[in-house]
């Protein structure tokens, strides 16, 4: 599983402008694209939506060789209900720290130099107090499972992941596609994993031939397959080809093909300008129909 990368995670936001800032000016991340449509994704890349949403992309270095996160802002719908499935991101960055006290951005010390902060809408990020030991600092992804070893045995055993620690007292484990890539962690919960409305999908890329055989695969084992294979088109970019599974909790998991992938994603210099043009607009309409509803 060498050719398979982590790509990003895909966050639901209620107001692009306030959740931008926090990525910019707290994690010290760049807007690497952003982008306008005017319908529902065909993979529920929006969740089960079918009206106008955006995306935004954000880390800290290009898509080819960082872990981003994907922002999906659903016009009309200004927050979301958050579930117990999501546990956090861990990232490794002194920067974020000492900009999150001059910001006086909300920081909880949790020991060891590690600080629980939450981005607008309540999604939690772990700040280490430290430099990053890889060039990508988002070192982690933690979802809550009902049962770790039933999800060990989806995750390592049919998706072929690697299982760098295992703790059985904690009930945790980390696995990943590679060394020097970000990391997902399982993380076991008493009760069930309730996902609400809030819900994201973690997403990894592996060569566009393999697709299919994911499919064959999670159909010979009885899984859950959310979205067929299928084509997404991007006006003026690449069309990539991706499915989207879900493990025994429900959590989505979208595979992309990636060789079409490299293409669609690569950094827009005019990212940061098109979602501040499109934030600020809707601000300002904002303010606008505001205005107007208490002129009578």
């Amino acid at each position: 599983m060498a050719n398979r990368r982590a790509l990003h995670f895909v966050f639901k936001v209620g107001n692009r402008f306030e959740t931008a800032c926090f990525y910019r000016d707290v994690l010290g991340m760049k807007i690497l694209r952003h982008e306008e449509f005017e319908d529902g994704c065909k993979a529920a890349c929006n969740g089960p939506y079918d009206g106008k949403w955006s995306k935004t992309m954000v880390g800290y270095g290009p898509e080819g060789d960082h872990f981003v996160t994907e922002l999906t802002y659903n016009y009309g719908i200004g927050s979301y209900q958050l579930g117990n499935d999501f546990l956090g991101i861990t990232v490794a960055s002194r920067q974020a720290v000492s900009n999150a006290r001059k910001l006086k951005w909300p920081l909880s010390e949790m020991g060891d130099g590690v600080f629980e902060t939450k981005a607008p809408g309540g999604y939690k990020f772990y700040l280490q107090d430290c430099s990053p030991p890889q060039s990508d600092p988002v070192l982690k992804v933690t979802l809550a499972v009902s049962d770790l070893q039933k999800s060990l045995n989806y995750w390592s055993n049919l998706l072929g992941m690697k299982i760098y620690e295992k703790d059985e007292k904690e009930q945790r484990a980390l696995l990943g596609y590679a060394d020097n890539q970000c990391k997902l962690e399982l993380q076991a919960i008493p009760g069930k994993v309730d996902h609400a409305t809030g819900f994201g999908r973690i997403a990894f890329s592996c060569p566009q031939k393999e697709l299919s055989d994911i499919e064959d695969l999670m159909k010979r084992e009885n899984q859950k397959i959310l979205t067929p294979l299928v084509s997404l088109d991007t006006p003026g970019k690449a069309t990539v080809q991706v499915i989207i599974l879900a493990d025994p909790d429900g959590h989505e998991i979208c595979f992309v093909g990636d060789e079409a992938f490299r293409e669609l994603s690569k950094v827009d210099p005019e990212g940061n300008k098109l979602l501040d043009d499109v934030s600020l607009t809707s601000k300002f309409l904002s303010a606008l129909w505001f205005a107007y509803l208490f002129s009578y």
